[in-house]
């Protein structure tokens, strides 16, 4: 919520003119020394006034003015011998002198007591800035996100894999090795058909059943704490096996691999 803190100006503080120098000005020249006077050739084309480059807008919009937000609270304005109306009178006032035309409005943000974070950051979430409320909203659904506080997720839609919140580093051929053994969930996969499935495009060459078992074993090893996800069926091949702790995230559209 806000507070309006729009009221006339009946002062505005002044500030005070920079100190004269003592130093003798350059351009004076010095006594009895003989100057010559040059004269600046003429300019062929006046020089173009300097102008802000307008920042890239969507289409058919236009600015219509901006938003400051100042972080601070009652107790440092007064600490530093001022409040914020007084700090709200001194910037309607600055404006007023630099562009008489402007409409200015204030606002107070109002938090509750204790609340935690940078004034600013509070300001812009009390006074609901678009940015500020954007970013509040995806950290919340980063927080919710299963896996982000523990266990591990096996992400489908972005082929990515989080460990207690943290991607794991597998290569494209490892995670596409966890992918086919949890769209088969609950089934044992035997090595041949691990090879048929993964390398049939004839991109990669070709392994040998006991190459599988290597790629296995590497996987496992990224997966840390979480190995044994992937459960060896001795004589048989590998299975996927999910735990409490485990989630699996598929795309919005069903995958072509899953059968």
């Amino acid at each position: 919520m806000s507070l309006t803190l729009d009221r006339p100006v009946t002062a505005a503080r002044t500030v005070s003119p920079a100190r004269t120098s003592s130093a003798a000005p350059l351009d004076r020249p010095a006594t009895g020394s003989a100057t010559t006077t040059t004269a600046a050739a003429p300019s062929s084309a006046p020089a173009a006034p300097a102008t802000t480059r307008p920042r890239a807008l969507p289409e058919g919009t236009e600015a219509r003015g901006f938003a400051l937000y100042v972080g601070i609270d009652e107790v440092t304005a007064a600490q530093t011998g001022t409040e914020l109306g007084d700090i709200v009178a001194q910037i309607k006032a600055l404006v007023a002198q630099i562009a008489p035309a402007a409409e200015t409005h204030a606002a107070v943000a109002i938090a509750p007591t204790g609340a935690g974070g940078r004034d600013v950051d509070v300001v812009r979430l009390a006074l609901q800035d678009p940015s500020a409320v954007a970013a509040r909203r995806q950290a919340a659904e980063v927080e919710e996100e299963p896996g982000a506080r523990g266990g591990v997720v096996v992400d489908i839609s972005r082929k990515r894999v989080l460990l207690d919140g943290e991607a794991a580093n597998l290569t494209y051929k490892e995670f596409e090795l966890l992918q086919y053994l949890v769209l088969r969930e609950g089934r044992t996969i035997e090595r041949s058909e691990l090879i048929e499935g993964l390398w049939a495009d004839g991109d990669d060459e070709v392994p040998n059943e006991r190459t599988i078992d290597v790629h296995v074993r590497r996987l496992r090893a990224k997966l840390g704490a979480f190995e044994d996800v992937v459960r060896t069926v001795r004589g048989a091949g590998y299975r996927f096996d999910r735990h409490a702790d485990v989630s699996i995230r598929h795309a919005s559209t069903p995958s072509p691999d899953l059968f």
